[in-house]
């Protein structure tokens, strides 16, 4: 009998991920495509792909392993993971995404779903899929299905497309100047037939697939990827940019004068739009989003929900609340009317909607839910994460008018000021967030907080 596969560096809270073919290969992704549909039971699965040069390979693998075991397999080829999400919801089909999003191009990984696009993590299914591919590495695998199941191709991005616009009200749009950054990812595939017909003057940057990322990492949460995309607006006089990240799921935007816009107003923005719509409705954002969020929330009638960071709770408070919307300073924003997955397609026509539907450059649009001075997230490295958010809070405890809660990490707030200190789980990290009704006073906040840790 075989050594069973070491998984334990590639499975993560909510995917797989890991560098190919050093972590995984082909063989352990027709595993995982075996054990995927045994978990979850299903007779039916939707699987896609980015552009990474392995995601094809992978991506045909695990369909293999499922169709082995009698299930059938449609395969929907180069995706957004948004996209694929669509496929899983519209299709009612549990759905598998080879992409690792902003990863360097050595790296891969899956993002599993059950039906409805039902996030698939380690407390829903993927300790369990974890256990099974271990299992048949070592034993082999399990016995094939007396009939195997058919594998079919299915192209959904007109589909997909047509269910975005038909969430966003475009009839008022005014014609704008758009830069695109799409950072040689899935945004290349996706954002041509989302915009066609809209009167968008659209300027390509990096729209070419390419899963070695050739101009710069498909990360536009660091301000270094999106220096190219702040001097082309400033070159072009565009309206605003936008950039995705390598599968699309998550969409940064900069104004006119190519100043990045905070996720937190654009996730205040797609509030108060969605509770136009249903007024009274629940929103959720993390802890870390700006005070600005549930403030507009309560302004526009809604009922604003705060949760800790991560998908996977954002995805369980909306079903649980019934949210219209959700979103996260990550610039993931996630809708009810897209079966609570995260969608940054979706957002980006909101911000297209709301800046065409009126006069006024975006800076001005934006700036009614840009109402703090933030820090911004400062990583530092410490000897032991737990001993130095024990000193913080220790300092912190009893100072008057302060309150402290651990929703997630340790959040201290006060009434013109508050910080979240949360320890990364993969790293040696700690995470600082930082705002204030002011900057002086967020810099006076960060550097006691900074001297409490030692960093």
């Amino acid at each position: 009998m075989a050594a069973a596969a070491d998984l334990s560096q590639i499975v993560k809270a909510y995917d797989i991920r890991g560098v190919v073919p050093d972590q995984w290969d082909e063989g352990l992704a027709e595993l995982f495509g075996a054990a995927f549909v045994r978990v979850v039971g299903a007779d039916a699965i939707v699987v896609g792909h980015d552009m990474r040069p392995s995601s094809p390979g992978l991506s045909r693998a695990f369909a293999r392993g499922a169709a082995r075991l009698g299930v059938d397999v449609t395969e929907i080829g180069l995706c957004s993971t948004d996209q694929l999400y669509f496929a899983s919801g519209s299709l009612a089909l549990p759905g598998a995404m080879f992409t690792a999003s902003h990863n360097p191009a050595r790296y891969n990984g899956i993002k599993l779903c059950r039906a409805g696009a039902a996030p698939v993590g380690q407390d829903t299914g993927l300790s369990e899929i974890r256990a099974l591919v271990e299992e048949w590495s070592a034993a082999g695998p399990p016995p094939a299905a007396a009939g195997e199941g058919t594998v079919t191709q299915r192209d959904v991005l007109t589909d997909y497309a047509a269910h975005l616009r038909g969430l966003v009200d475009l009839a008022s749009l005014r014609p704008l100047r758009v830069v695109v950054d799409a950072g040689n990812g899935m945004g290349g595939h996706t954002v041509p037939t989302v915009l066609d017909g809209l009167p968008v003057e659209l300027d390509r940057m990096y729209f070419e697939l390419d899963g070695t990322f050739p101009n710069h990492e498909a990360n536009p949460l660091d301000p270094k990827n999106i220096v190219d995309l702040q001097a082309r607006v400033r070159e072009t006089g565009a309206d605003l940019g936008i950039a995705f990240d390598g599968d699309a799921d998550r969409c940064f935007v900069v104004d006119e004068n190519g100043d990045p816009v905070s996720p937190s107003a654009i996730t205040a923005l797609v509030a108060a739009r969605e509770l136009a719509k249903a007024p009274g409705s629940t929103v959720i954002h993390n802890c870390i989003t700006s005070w600005s969020v549930p403030e507009v929330v309560r302004e526009a009638g809604g009922v604003p929900v705060r949760t800790r960071v991560g998908h996977s709770f954002i995805k369980e408070r909306m079903a649980a609340t019934g949210a219209i919307f959700g979103g996260e300073h990550s610039a993931h924003y996630y809708f009810r009317d897209f079966w609570n997955a995260d969608t940054g397609m979706l957002a980006a026509l909101h911000v297209l909607s709301a800046l065409g539907g009126q006069d006024g450059p975006l800076s001005a649009l934006v700036a009614q839910y840009d109402r703090y001075a933030a820090s911004g997230e400062i990583n530092s490295t410490v000897a032991d994460q737990t001993a130095s958010v024990e000193a913080v809070r220790s300092a912190y405890t009893g100072r008057d008018g302060v309150g402290l809660d651990e929703l997630d990490g340790l959040t201290v707030t006060a009434d013109d000021w508050w910080f979240n200190l949360r320890a990364s789980n993969t790293e040696p990290l700690l995470r600082l967030n930082v705002e204030a009704r002011d900057a002086a006073t967020v810099a006076a906040v960060r550097d006691e907080v900074l001297g409490l840790i030692g960093a």
